[in-house]
């Protein structure tokens, strides 16, 4: 099993490769994506979010983030597993160490943006307890889901 780990700037390119593939599999990619992957430093951490690998064998081969909003919540964000690593799990892993996270971190709920051919990733936000509401307010042009969590 993968271990997952607090990103650093040695991710940096895998965090951008894997998150590309992904948007760009499903015709996803927007303006806002691109800010996020080309400074995931100054977009998500340094405003107080967290980003998660799951790597195995020096390979990160998964990545998650919490993005800070407002006081006192988090938009789970730029989840994804390599192609041959689905259906292992990783992204179990990865969702629990945000929703983890944004608890230590005093959040009281995690929302978040998604599309609806992404059926998969929508199963797993179901499972985990997120809950459909309006969207509103969308970073993305694409997102037709949103979903939050109370912690």
């Amino acid at each position: 099993m993968p271990e997952i780990t607090d990103y650093t700037a040695v991710h940096a390119k895998a965090f951008y490769d894997l998150n590309r593939k992904w948007l760009d599999q499903f015709n996803l990619t927007e303006s806002h994506d691109l800010m996020i992957l080309d400074d995931p430093q100054g977009t998500i951490i340094d405003r107080g979010g967290a980003i998660f690998v799951a790597v195995e064998k020096d390979e990160v081969i998964g990545t998650a983030a919490i993005i800070k909003e407002g006081d006192h919540g988090f938009e789970l964000a730029k989840m994804t597993v390599a192609e041959a690593h689905r259906g292992k799990g990783i992204s179990k892993m990865l969702i629990e160490k945000c929703i983890e996270k944004a608890k230590k971190l005093g959040a009281d709920h995690l929302s978040l943006f998604s599309n609806h051919r992404l059926k998969e990733a929508i199963k797993l936000y179901e499972k985990y307890g997120f809950e459909h509401r309006e969207v509103k307010d969308a970073p993305f042009e694409t997102a037709d889901i949103s979903m939050i969590l109370y912690l």
